[in-house]
């Protein structure tokens, strides 16, 4: 499969989805992946460190969406990024859809296969991808309390 890692183009999000290990994990399993040019940069990860670990670097967001299978994100798609989807193409990420009716009818129309980090879940009916969030935000809040 060909997994594309685009740059996340939200507002204050510097996040990457995938680090460099999780790269050379898919890469060694198989999988082509494929990462925008400076999509690891504000989480510390450069694109030399992807490519060692066997990822390829697109030089910019269009490459990566025309070239994946499966895009995985961190956060929702915005406009700009609705326009890239295919027809069949998978979408993995936060989408929130109860928050914004526009977003779901267009990832509707565009005839992709979304997958909501948000409704992930195990026969016991976890939600294992939502569990570290609250996790992180308690440990925050004694930092943040601090200051």
């Amino acid at each position: 499969m060909k997994i594309g890692i685009p740059k996340e183009i939200k507002t204050n999000e510097n996040r990457v989805t995938l680090v460099p290990a999780g790269a050379g994990a898919l890469v060694s399993a198989g999988h082509t992946v494929i990462v925008e040019a400076g999509a690891g940069l504000g989480s510390g990860f450069s694109d030399a460190l992807y490519q060692a670990a066997g990822a390829q670097i697109a030089q910019d967001a269009d490459a990566v969406w025309a070239a994946a299978d499966l895009i995985v994100k961190v956060k929702e798609p915005i406009a700009p990024e609705c326009k890239r989807i295919r027809p069949g193409q998978a979408i993995f990420t936060y989408f929130h859809f109860a928050a914004s009716e526009q977003l779901t009818r267009a990832l509707i129309a565009s005839g992709a296969v979304c997958i909501a980090y948000e409704t992930v879940e195990l026969p016991s009916r976890e939600l294992p991808l939502l569990t570290p969030m609250p996790e992180v935000a308690g440990r925050m809040a004694v930092q943040e309390g601090a200051k």
